[in-house]
């Protein structure tokens, strides 16, 4: 089987991860987080959120955030930005790649921003023009691509149309969200299929929340398929406040220790990794969701 000789991963921990805790992260124990990581290999690191401090307070600190990092040269910082509003913002303070999100379930557009995918879609458009000006990259992101809290399961066709739109749209990335956790590596590879007839697999990126244990089994149906680059964050750190019950990304520990025992290269220090998710997961009081990180850090394996 050829399976890819290298993947990158996007940690999202910082913004994916963090952004649903209830309590307030301190900004220094954001910056810690993000210039720790970056000091262990990753290479993309998802740093914060320039939306409305009303709708995601956790993320209020944006600026101070992005502008108090040590920039590791090697590393990307991309931050999500909605609108033009915040768009604006995230360039102000020293981004240099954004993201946008749109998902391919109606309902849980209109319940997660506010508007069908249609609009969602309309908004987007402005912010890529914005980004090409400045020549700022721009990644795009489809959340529920298997399955909805609100719709059931989510035709392949649907996601994929979502995914070429944004693509098309001057999006140089496409990330695919199994945002509530249900898909298993038969409604997946059946997503990445229908996704792949309209973009090239290269420009397509894994991200699956681990709610009934099936992302890591998930991810190596993707890599199968030719697929590259996965979303993971760190200890496991996250989940969905429109989606109940559904758990966090994928732990960024998990998912080196299975590339690594593929003889996949990472550029990843997984023990210092490891270290990480338990430090984060004790500054933040909950629980370490990393399975490799926490036998790592218990001595049983490295």
């Amino acid at each position: 089987m050829n399976l890819p000789t290298k993947v990158k991963i996007v940690e999202v921990g910082p913004r994916d991860g963090l952004q649903n805790e209830k309590t307030l992260v301190p900004s220094e124990t954001k910056i810690e987080l993000i210039n720790r990581l970056a000091d262990a290999g990753l290479r993309v690191i998802e740093a914060t959120s320039f939306v409305s401090p009303k709708w995601v307070p956790q993320m209020g600190d944006n600026a101070q955030v992005l502008q108090g990092i040590t920039r590791h040269p090697a590393t990307v910082y991309p931050v999500l930005a909605p609108n033009l509003q915040g768009f604006d913002a995230a360039v102000q303070a020293g981004a240099t790649e954004v993201a946008i999100f749109a998902a391919a379930s109606e309902s849980f557009s209109r319940k997660n921003i506010n508007c069908s995918i249609v609009d969602s879609l309309k908004r987007f458009e402005p912010v890529v023009c914005a980004a090409s000006a400045l020549d700022i990259k721009v990644r795009g992101y489809v959340s529920c691509v298997v399955g909805c809290p609100y719709e059931g399961a989510i035709d392949p066709d649907k996601v994929a149309e979502v995914a070429h739109t944004l693509f098309e749209m001057g999006c140089y990335e496409v990330s695919l969200g199994d945002t509530v956790g249900v898909g298993n590596p038969a409604s997946i590879q059946r997503m990445i299929e229908a996704c792949a007839k309209r973009i090239p697999v290269t420009k397509l990126a894994g991200h699956y929340h681990d709610t009934y244990g099936m992302a890591i089994a998930n991810i190596y149906a993707s890599l199968q398929m030719g697929m590259a680059t996965f979303d993971a964050s760190v200890a496991g750190l996250g989940g969905c406040p429109y989606a109940k019950g559904a758990s966090g990304n994928v732990a960024t520990e998990d998912v080196v220790y299975l590339l690594h025992g593929l003889g996949i290269e990472t550029g990843i220090d997984l023990a210092k990794l490891a270290r990480i998710g338990d430090w984060i997961s004790s500054a933040i009081n909950r629980p370490n969701g990393a399975k490799a990180g926490r036998a790592i850090c218990a001595g049983t394996t490295e």
